[in-house]
């Protein structure tokens, strides 16, 4: 009995126990569901995804309500264990009531918009198996302590905006099975830690801002399947522990700076299909062991610096779809058995010093899609059966030393997108056929030795926008419709043979972009035609033997930029509207037959005197004043002469006595042509129309008292645009410069134009720009008023010193190319935070020169504006494009400057490379398409 007394107690502790885990049972889901509400007030729905989740009514609560909420799954004990919220559009907070969710084990919040970090308490959720936060903008440093749960198999979190040291404790994640950092802005070194997850198949860090050396330790992975480390700053060369990667099949170094020699362990790994390395600094030779590799399918090793020859053991690569050697510094033949591959799509060899003949059975035996090895020393004939297989899009050729004739196969292979084989000694005739083919876009045959005709059927194409035939030897007219291709867009055939007329169809061509027909026998009239054609930029009939007039269409045509219709035989006056033509830029006529006064309006007050040398009868504008016996008749030039012969006796003494009075004259005379002429007409002005004060600030100063200071001794400076005077007043006192601008008659015409822009600068502020204080006009006449500065001159040359042109020195003439060195000075200014003549350069040393000396990329970093370039790794990379652009628009010389048009171009395309943002690359993905989406194929496709 006493024994039984003893016991009791226990027994009454076990019962209260069980009554106790009764009901946490019942009380946990209470406390998630509670968890789940307050998840959701801290997160953004603006597409109310999360509708359904809301607090039940009290009889509902004892039944797990929230396992059947949107996103939430829960076990047969109504415990949740996934939460999947992706793809819903929701930012906001991740709230630390997620580690109330003990049993959770799956959490997928990937492809929504979150931009704050990820919460602390994640550690906590022991249960845990899978993480997923890619696709985000998330923030700050990756949660530690996920390394102490037991059973993780999947960290996700690539594509976000993480920064600092990668996580060392993942390192004692022992069954992690996939691991993705890529896309971030993680740095520092890879933890020599990760070498314990053994069972560790994909690692992916690349698009981070990692350094140092690649941890031998990663050697030790022997489940790896995938490793993606591409796209960082590491150093050093590959460890050759990375031959111990057994089970390896996917390996992506690309795009970093890795150097030294390409490790011929490399050869041990018989799993291994994708090898990229491309973008690095690997030199010496490519490791013969490579043929070992026989399962592999894509080794792209471009970009780099390996020299020596291609081995030939790469030709038993037999699974090998695509080779990429290109950009390296390789020598010797191509190996005659790489014909052989038959699976082989994509050979690359482009920019090497490789010579021979190309392999003779290559596509004959593959599916060749893409072959390019341009710019190499390569001679022979053109394979005949590079399109046996009726697969080949691009065959790029150029720059080599092929011979022979096209072959006709090439003629038949309707899966043609691009030929560019420009740059050899190719001979014979153009093929019949190439103008079929219905894919074919893109075809460049320039600087060869064809002869014969153009091919008629190219006016048949429907495909065809670019067609460069220039400096063969083509004779002959051209086809009767060739300018009545639909979608032609370039067409130069340039330095041939070619003669007879142009044909007349430009109605039908509404795509032209370039016509480059010079250095030909074309004869006749130039089509008025030619203006229908709105989208033409470039327009070169130069060295011909075109006659009649310069068609005044021409200058209608909008977007016409380059007009060169130099060498001929045009007779007849340049068109007075050339000169306010929308978009031109350079009009050149030289040796022609044209007469008359040259028009004084637009690009025509600016042109280089030289594009209209070789024109006897042209006069005026930039060119020596018109003689009066360019309008007298014959009977009138032989009294004038007569006159001249009976009065020179009387001139000479005339003569005598002005030349001694040309040394004072001289002086007399430039002070009358620059201020009387001003001053008369301001007279005039002033008696005719009102003079209107327009103001951008306060000012205490009226219009009277700006025109009471317009006088020859308040004269500060002479320009090419006008005068300026110092104008002060007194009543308070200001001292202001006044600018009069001169205006031609065509300017006055089109006056609302002058004051918009006077407008537009009125509201621009910039420390090198004058700022206006505003501007007086009659309806006719314009006056600037802006800050006059301590140095109370301005100078006569057209710029501030240190945006201007340096051949501005030589030739007092300002053009496109001025205003684009100008643009390019800007440009480093707003790279750099510094002036142009910072003092902080040097003396005699602008800010070009400055940028210039910092040499290469590495260096050049050092230019940039250090407040806006640590900030962010692709903000660095963008301004460094940004910068060459900058570079360009500075060269020395004019003809090395781009145009405008292409300056908009290059900026718009300046943008930073493009993170890796798939999330199963290599691990489970198509492998087709792996190729293509990762390699530098995708920016020509």
């Amino acid at each position: 009995m006493n024994k039984m007394q003893n016991k009791l107690p226990f027994f009454y502790c076990f019962i209260g126990f069980c009554f106790i885990f009764a009901n946490a049972d019942s009380f946990l889901p209470n406390v998630e569901l509670s968890a789940l509400l307050s998840i959701k007030s801290s997160l953004i729905d603006p597409l109310n995804h999360l509708k359904d989740w809301k607090n039940p009514t009290n009889e509902l609560k004892n039944h797990s309500p929230h396992c059947n909420w949107t996103g939430i799954s829960c076990n047969s004990k109504g415990l949740v264990e996934k939460v999947d919220l992706s793809n819903m559009n929701l930012s906001g907070i991740v709230s630390d009531s997620i580690q109330d969710l003990r049993s959770l084990s799956i959490l997928n919040i990937c492809c929504n918009n979150f931009t704050s970090s990820l919460p602390k308490s994640l550690a906590n959720l022991t249960s845990l198996k899978s993480i997923d936060a890619s696709l985000n903008n998330l923030i700050g440093k990756f949660p530690i302590g996920l390394g102490m749960i037991p059973g993780l198999i999947s960290i996700n979190a690539s594509s976000n905006n993480f920064e600092g040291l990668l996580p060392d404790d993942i390192g004692n994640s022992t069954s992690l099975d996939s691991l993705d950092f890529r896309g971030s802005f993680f740095e520092g070194s890879i933890p020599s830690s990760f070498g314990n997850l053994k069972k560790l198949r994909f690692l992916g860090l690349s698009g981070n801002n990692l350094t140092g050396r690649l941890p031998t330790e990663l050697g030790r992975l022997s489940s790896l399947e995938t490793i993606i480390l591409g796209y960082n700053q590491f150093e050093g060369s590959i460890p050759g522990e990375f031959g111990n990667l057994t089970s390896l099949r996917y390996l992506d170094l690309a795009v970093g700076t890795l150097s030294g020699q390409i490790p011929g362990e490399l050869g041990q790994l018989k799993n291994l299909t994708t090898v990229y390395l491309y973008q690095n600094s690997f030199s010496g030779k490519i490791p013969p062991e490579i043929g070992k590799i026989k399962s592999l399918i894509y080794l792209d090793l471009s970009d780099n610096q390996i020299s020596g020859e291609i081995p030939y053991e790469i030709a038993e690569l037999k699974n090998l779809q695509l080779l990429n050697l290109m950009c390296n510094n390789l020598t010797g033949h191509v190996p005659e058995k790489l014909g052989e591959l038959a699976k082989l799509e994509v050979l690359e060899l482009w920019k090497n010093s490789l010579a021979g003949p190309l392999p003779q059975n290559l596509g004959k035996n593959s599916p060749l899609q893409w072959l390019d090895v341009s710019s190499n020393s390569l001679w022979g004939e053109i394979p005949s059966g590079l399109c046996d297989s009726g697969n080949l899009t691009k065959l790029i050729l150029f720059n080599n030393s092929f011979s022979g004739s096209i072959p006709i196969g090439l003629s038949n292979c309707s899966s043609l997108v691009r030929v560019r084989i420009q740059n050899n000694l190719i001979s014979g005739s153009i093929p019949i056929g190439l103008g079929n083919l219905p894919k074919l876009q893109r075809l460049e045959l320039a600087n060869n030795n064809f002869t014969g005709r153009l091919p008629e059927d190219f006016t048949l194409s429907t495909s065809l926008s670019f067609i460069d035939v220039s400096r063969n030897h083509l004779v002959s007219s051209l086809p009767s419709s060739i300018l009545s291709v639909p979608k032609l867009q370039t067409f130069i055939a340039s330095s041939n043979n070619l003669e007879g007329k142009i044909p007349d169809q430009f109605q039908d061509f509404p795509s032209l972009y370039v016509l480059d027909l010079s250095n030909n026998h074309f004869s006749g009239q130039i089509p008025q035609s030619i203006a229908s054609c709105e989208k033409l930029v470039t327009l070169n009939l130069r060295n011909n033997q075109f006659t009649g007039e310069i068609p005044k269409t021409i200058a209608t045509m909008p977007t016409l930029a380059i007009l060169d219709l130099s060498n001929n035989s045009l007779v007849g006056r340049i068109p007075q509207n050339f000169g306010s033509s929308p978009a031109l830029e350079s009009f050149n006529v030289s040796y022609n037959k044209l007469e008359g006064p040259v028009p004084k309006n637009g690009i025509l007050i600016t042109i280089n005197p030289n594009d209209l040398v070789g024109n006897a009868g042209l006069c005026g504008g930039i060119l020596p004043s018109c003689s009066r016996s360019i309008i007298h008749t014959t009977r009138e030039k032989k009294v004038r002469i007569n006159h001249i012969v009976a009065g020179f006796l009387v001139g000479i003494s005339v003569i005598l006595a002005v030349g001694m009075l040309v040394f004072t004259g001289r002086w007399l005379y430039k002070r009358w042509y620059l201020y009387e002429n001003c001053f008369n007409n301001l007279s005039k002005n002033n008696s005719e129309r009102p003079w209107r004060l327009v103001a951008f600030r306060r000012l205490n100063f009226t219009s009277s008292d700006i025109l009471a200071c317009l006088k020859e001794s308040n004269v500060i400076g002479i320009g090419g645009t006008g005068i300026v005077y110092k104008a002060e007043t007194h009543r308070p006192h200001n001292i202001v410069a006044v600018k009069k601008l001169r205006r031609s008659e065509t300017d006055i015409e089109t006056g609302d134009d002058l004051f918009a822009e006077v407008e537009l600068l009125g509201k621009l502020r910039h420390r090198n720009i004058v700022r206006l204080f505003g501007y007086l006009h009659n309806e006719t006449d314009v006056m600037m008023v802006a800050m006059l500065h301590k140095n109370e001159t301005v100078s006569m040359v057209a710029g501030s010193y240190g945006y201007i042109a340096p051949e501005y020195g030589y030739t007092l003439k300002v053009d496109e190319k001025s205003d684009i060195y100008s643009f390019g000075v800007l440009l480093l200014e707003l790279l750099t935070g510094k002036m142009p003549l910072d003092p902080t350069f040097g003396e005699s040393i602008d800010i070009i020169e400055w940028v210039r000396r910092k040499g290469n990329k590495k260096t050049l970093k050092e230019a940039l504006d250090p407040d806006i370039v640590g900030r962010c790794k692709y903000v660095e990379e963008e301004m460094l494009l940004v910068l060459k652009i900058a570079l360009l628009c500075t060269a020395k010389l004019p003809k090395d400057r781009p145009s405008m048009r292409d300056i908009i171009t290059m900026l718009g395309e300046a943008k930073p490379r493009r993170k890796s943002i798939s999330h199963n690359w290599g691990f489970t993905a198509n492998k087709e398409k792996i190729i293509f989406a990762h390699s530098p194929v995708i920016s020509l496709l």
